[in-house]
This record gives C-alpha cells, structure tokens and sequence, in this order.
C-alpha cells in the first residue's frame, strides 16, 4: 500500500471543556490513534449540512445519543450536589 503524503501541520490551540477532553482522550484510546489525529478526523468528517442530508431514523438516533449523553451529565451533577448538600447539613 502506498504511503499517503503528509499534509504541513500547523499548530493552533483551541478551549475546549474538560468533559470534552475525556471524550477525545476515551475515543483515541478506543481507536489506538491521537487525540490530535481524532480531532483532525473529526474537523474531516464534519459537515454542517449533513443534518439536512440525514433520513429520519438517522436524526433520531442522532438526537437520541445527545439525549443520553445531557441525561447522564444532569444525573452526575444531581448526585454531586446532593453530596454538597448533605455534607453542607453534616457541617452545621
């Protein structure tokens, strides 16, 4: 197989949040790859006229996945403050 010709890189820095940088750090594992190769994949592979182009079962799986994801972030920062609070209760 031929080798494909390496594109010039350039370095930039960008803010991103820490829930972020799990999911990059969990997906470059999971792929073997960088997180630097993840993210050049991912800029690749976007589209912001792609939702336009989905079917329906294809946006609903898509709204469904985010879904999860926003339940699963609320669920943990439920448990966290409740922890807060209890410890807040215990403190006085």
């Amino acid at each position: 197989m031929a080798a494909v010709p390496q594109e010039k890189l350039v370095r930039k820095q960008y803010l991103v949040s820490e829930r972020q940088v799990e999911k990059l750090k969990l997906i470059a594992s999971r792929e073997d790859k960088s997180a630097a190769e993840i993210v050049r994949l991912a800029i690749d592979a976007y589209d912001p006229d792609a939702v336009d182009e989905m079917d329906a079962p294809e946006f609903v799986t898509l709204v469904a996945e985010r879904l999860k994801e926003a339940v699963k972030s609320t669920r943990a920062a439920r448990r966290k403050m409740e922890r807060t609070l209890k410890a807040l209760g215990n403190g006085t």
